[in-house]
């Protein structure tokens, strides 16, 4: 038996954040009802690529949920609800503040009848506060929080981030651990609770080093200048000759050591605190000088914290992710195609067995289930 069995989560979220959130849930054995509109459903069924009907990345996210398609101003279809909400534990939302007290779904209204729910609601900057409803994407609430400040790459050129930070790391994981929190407490008191998660301010911790510097010391951050952000030799980013990267992080003395003897590094650099710009000059002109392979060849079993990066392609053959069976849970299409299914941070004893596999709902595909 999954932990989250006999939990129901009504899914009002769309996109990523509580998406991701809800996934995560039914992983852990909650049945999962994703409400969402008449005709065309939620936006991500439509991104590109498709895989079957619906875009692949709709399937990752909503493995294993029921779909029940609802027009909440509708006053017959709203009532369909009712019956679900007088049961659901937990019910997660991510719309801007005020639209569910618009629909009469806000946790006032809703635990009046139901004093055990759960109500997550997930924002970009919370239920109230100057910022409440502003619109944003992920890359506005890294660059609000100051996090994007921290590594946005050279300003003739500047790096825009590969993960969703904000939406993930600061909207769907905290969800997660309130909800199970909420939980918890629900044990021990009977009552449920509002949880307003705000994935810009939940940004913070990620900085916890920029925070101290700044606020113990006066010593600001800036752009790549620090430790974590290629400020120093010791954990930066250097290309190879055939166009690959060596990721190097020998911050500790030992592991600084190692790398500098097998790099062959001049030994009057060694003390890189002397001239950190010639420090990294010279060893960017060696790791350039050679192909990653012979890099990857050097590296290996030694103690350096040196690697030279994947790309997803590859990083899904590791070997290392394959014992670890990190992909053996699968998803399936309505046209009998398999993919592995999205990983998540569920430990492997609370899933179901990677042998069982599951697929996204088809749009409406559970409504006759909840019919009254």
């Amino acid at each position: 038996m999954r932990p989250l069995e006999g939990i129901t989560v009504l899914d009002f979220s769309t996109l990523l954040p509580g998406p991701m959130a809800t996934l995560i849930l039914a992983e852990a054995g909650a049945e999962v009802i994703k409400i969402e509109r008449p005709g065309c459903g939620e936006e991500m069924r439509g991104y590109r690529p498709k895989w079957g009907a619906d875009s692949v990345n709709f399937a990752l996210l909503n493995r294993g949920k029921k779909s029940l398609t609802l027009d909440l101003k509708n006053p017959a279809d709203r009532a369909k609800l009712d019956p679900l909400l007088a049961r659901a534990d937990v019910v997660v939302e991510q719309f801007r503040p005020g639209v569910m007290v618009r629909l009469g779904l806000d946790y006032e209204t809703l635990s009046k009848s139901n004093p055990g729910l759960i109500y997550c609601a997930i924002t970009g900057y919370g239920q109230d506060g100057p910022k409440r409803d502003a619109a944003g994407h992920d890359l506005n609430y890294i660059g609000d929080a100051g996090l994007l400040a921290l590594s946005m790459g050279d300003l003739d050129h500047p790096v825009v981030p590969p993960a969703l930070i904000a939406d993930i790391a600061g909207g769907a994981y905290p969800a997660v651990m309130n909800i199970m929190f909420a939980l918890s407490q629900r044990q021990r008191s009977g009552c449920g609770c509002r949880l307003d998660i705000a994935m810009t301010e939940n940004l913070f911790p990620f900085m916890y080093w920029a925070l101290g510097e700044g606020l113990a010391a006066d010593q600001w951050p800036g752009n790549g200048t620090a430790l974590v952000c290629g400020g120093t030799p010791r954990y930066r980013l250097y290309p190879t000759s055939d166009a690959k990267v060596v990721a190097a992080a020998p911050i500790e003395q030992k592991f600084w050591d190692e790398f500098c003897e097998l790099i062959g590094l001049d030994v009057d650099l060694r003390e890189d605190s002397r001239d950190m710009a010639a420090t990294t000059r010279r060893i960017a002109e060696i790791i350039r000088s050679q192909p990653a392979d012979v890099w990857r060849a050097r590296f290996a079993g030694r103690d350096c914290c040196c690697s030279v990066v994947a790309d997803v392609h590859q990083a899904l053959d590791d070997p290392h992710f394959r014992a670890r069976r990190v992909f053996d849970h699968v998803l399936v299409n309505e046209t009998g195609a398999r993919i592995p299914a999205l990983p998540v941070p569920v430990a492997a004893e609370f899933r179901a067995s990677p042998s069982e596999p599951s697929s996204a709902p088809a749009l409406g595909a559970h409504n006759s289930e909840f019919d009254q």
